[in-house]
């Protein structure tokens, strides 16, 4: 079976058992845009098991970047200026922790922080200091590793499809 094929169908068939569980009964610790987020980071990160590995790192240091800013902007506030101001020096610390070789991959960063944001722009995930489902960086958290799974999982049942076919 052509590679593309074997992808196509590997990642169409996941990704219909990852909307069932995003949609079903996973809904409340589960969002499927964010699955897919991480989904397409995976393979965007090398496609295999190091490059989910730093990845995950990454969305989780954005994730808990982006709650700690949420936390800043309700609780110091600096006028105008105060969402600017601690998205502005949070971001920065986050691409600066790319010195760090596990938190290297910024673009996952990145997705791990607006995944975050934009959980907690949706009602009721919106309390960053919560230590249950309401926060938007756990639901975050779980959901991009779970599509990161997914991830992998479908490279490897495209590699099985493709090699049993040859």
């Amino acid at each position: 079976m052509p590679s593309l094929l074997a992808l196509s169908l590997s990642i169409g068939g996941l990704g219909a058992v990852a909307t069932f569980l995003a949609l079903g009964p996973l809904s409340a610790i589960l969002q499927i845009w964010v699955i897919f987020i991480a989904w397409g980071c995976f393979f965007a990160s090398g496609g295999n098991a190091e490059g989910m590995k730093g990845a995950i790192a990454s969305h989780i240091l954005g994730a808990i970047l982006a709650a700690i800013a949420l936390i800043l902007i309700s609780k110091v506030a600096l006028g105008p200026v105060t969402a600017p101001v601690w998205v502005g020096l949070l971001v920065g610390i986050m691409v600066y922790a790319s010195t760090i070789e596990l938190f290297a991959n910024i673009p996952a960063s990145v997705y791990g922080f607006a995944s975050t944001a934009g959980l907690a722009l949706l009602s009721p995930m919106n309390n960053p200091m919560a230590a249950d489902l309401t926060n938007p960086a756990i639901i975050a958290i779980i959901s991009l590793i779970v599509g990161s799974v997914f991830g992998l999982l479908s490279a490897k049942l495209a590699e099985m499809m493709e090699a049993k076919s040859e």
